[in-house]
């Protein structure tokens, strides 16, 4: 058992902090109040004059299948020889001992979606795991929460001379195959038990009958305006559910994207303009977004931005007008909604993996310094980063 007693508590549920105590046991919040009990042979934490935070959570990135400092030759989160993947899994490229997994977890992030990248229409799908462990099965939180696509210029870059040269493309690309899963779907449940009269199996189409079936939802990649609304358009045509990735030009269409209500992982924003689609990014993107009512997450997408970074993004946000905090739940509670996770992570409330954060500041500071990380109620490591 674990208690950690006597310090400010920020559980991204309630705005205003509190002083109070957390009991763990079993890996699970079994209390927070003030002046708890604590059980006998229980491991004490003494948080006086400290912060107490969820873990980070992280809506959407590569970690460890881009890895750390082996190049071009070790990265495994794009298939690069077909523009339509679905069946890939992110789970199978998770390299569990890259070097940016503890420096993660040191940094107080916790938790992270990660997949296939954006080379593709369709990449396959992404995974959620904590950012400790030895070997990805038992890191993982949630398996299969989301199917990659991608609207806009990877696709069309990777593919130009193969296969896709324009945005039409990449969209018609993406109807057919989903009218092509729509039709496979019909005929196996038309079926039913007689396997005579089932299609011949076809893995690309399986993996998308989760989609079909709203059991997860498009991760759509779509940095400008115009490549936001498409993945709109189609997502109501085959009536999918969707969350939009990225989301650069979203401060250009606040309105928009508020009546729309899906979810938005915004970012990476610390990073130069490298194409042409990110020219109007700006720090103010997440702030406009969830003033307006918008459920938002802050991304790094990393290794774009190292894992580690991810609540210094929040503090840039904060710094170019979002309120505190939001900043604190686009990294905590909302990317864990956005994942399908927030049952398990992204708070601190009873019942909730002991996933705690505790530092000598705001952590959206750069001076500020993570004393303890736990994940699942065991103490992690410091690290100097």
């Amino acid at each position: 058992m674990l208690c950690v007693k006597n310090g400010m508590i920020h559980d991204a549920v309630h705005e205003d902090a509190f002083r109070g105590d957390i009991l763990v046991e079993d890996g699970k919040i079994k209390a927070i109040g003030e002046n708890l009990e604590i059980p006998e042979g229980a491991e004490v934490v003494d948080a006086e004059g400290l912060q107490v935070y969820p873990g980070f959570v992280e809506a959407h990135g590569h970690i460890g299948l881009d890895g750390y400092g082996i190049g071009y030759e070790g990265m495994d989160y794009n298939e690069m020889n077909d523009i339509i993947s679905p069946q890939m899994r992110g789970i199978d490229g998770v390299k569990p001992m890259d070097p940016a997994f503890p420096m993660a977890a040191a940094a107080g992030v916790t938790c992270v979606c990660v997949g296939p990248g954006s080379a593709n229409v369709l990449g396959g799908t992404f995974t959620t795991i904590k950012t400790v462990g030895k070997r990805v099965d038992d890191m993982i939180v949630r398996e299969g929460v989301a199917m990659k696509c991608a609207f806009g210029e990877n696709p069309k870059r990777v593919y130009k001379d193969k296969k896709d040269s324009s945005r039409m493309t990449t969209a018609a690309l993406l109807r057919e195959t989903l009218f092509k899963a729509k039709e496979y779907m019909e005929k196996k449940e038309a079926a039913g038990d007689e396997l005579s009269k089932r299609p011949s199996f076809d893995m690309k189409l399986e993996a998308l009958i989760p989609v079909l079936k709203k059991e997860i939802p498009l991760k759509a990649h779509a940095h400008a305006a115009e490549d936001i609304f498409t993945a709109l358009r189609i997502a109501k045509e085959f009536d999918l559910k969707i969350t939009l990735e990225h989301v650069t030009e979203g401060h250009l269409i606040v309105e928009e994207l508020a009546k729309e209500n899906v979810p938005l992982a915004v970012g990476p924003t610390l990073t130069s303009a490298s194409k042409f689609e990110l020219r109007n990014k700006s720090w103010t993107t997440p702030g406009r977004l969830a003033a307006a009512g918008c459920q938002v997450s802050i991304i790094t997408d990393s290794p774009v931005i190292p894992q580690e970074y991810l609540p210094l993004c929040a503090g840039l946000a904060v710094r170019a007008g979002m309120e505190p905090f939001a900043a604190l739940q686009a990294i905590t509670i909302n990317p864990a909604k956005h994942a399908g996770i927030a049952d398990r992570v992204g708070s601190l409330e009873v019942g909730k993996d002991a996933d705690i954060v505790i530092t000598d500041g705001c952590p959206f500071e750069v001076s500020t310094k993570v004393e303890y990380v736990f994940i699942d109620g065991k103490r992690i490591k410091k690290q100097i980063l």
